[in-house]
């Protein structure tokens, strides 16, 4: 149809792998953190959080889920780029500049995001790597 298109996103089962392996790999290290996954619009998905997890943390990684599903690129990029000098990004509304959230990709397009926050920027980054390495699309039926 000419007025409509196509949008691929995550499924849940797909937000639960990625879920599953990120806790896994946090768990393993005693870190206590918060795991958020939404749709390409930053439509919450999946939200989980590990006991002990400090309650700001839970917004935290739903907002980094969402800014780098909506803005298509992994939040660390947005904090590289307020250190480096670009101070009008941190203008972004809604936006959360803080490593620890990266857009999930299938043939070069956002089909959502996951989004991890409690430990320090530099290990939530990690704690989503992991669960972005448990990501496998599943070919059309």
């Amino acid at each position: 149809m000419a007025h409509v298109r196509e949008t691929r996103t995550l499924t849940l089962e797909g937000a639960r792998a990625m879920a599953a392996a990120a806790e896994a790999f946090a768990a393993e290290r005693s870190w206590t953190v918060a795991v958020a996954v939404v749709d390409p619009a930053g439509g919450l998905i999946l939200f989980h959080c590990l006991d002990e997890t400090q309650p700001g943390s839970q917004d935290i990684a739903v907002l980094k889920a969402r800014t780098a599903a909506r803005l298509q690129r992994p939040t660390k990029a947005l904090e590289d780029g307020v250190a480096g000098g670009r101070a009008a990004l941190m203008t972004l509304p809604g936006s959360v500049l803080l490593e620890g959230g990266l857009p999930v990709r299938v043939d070069g397009r956002v089909v959502g995001a996951i989004g991890v926050s409690g430990m320090t920027s530099a290990q939530d980054g990690e704690v989503a790597a992991a669960g972005l390495t448990a990501f496998a699309p599943r070919a059309p039926a």
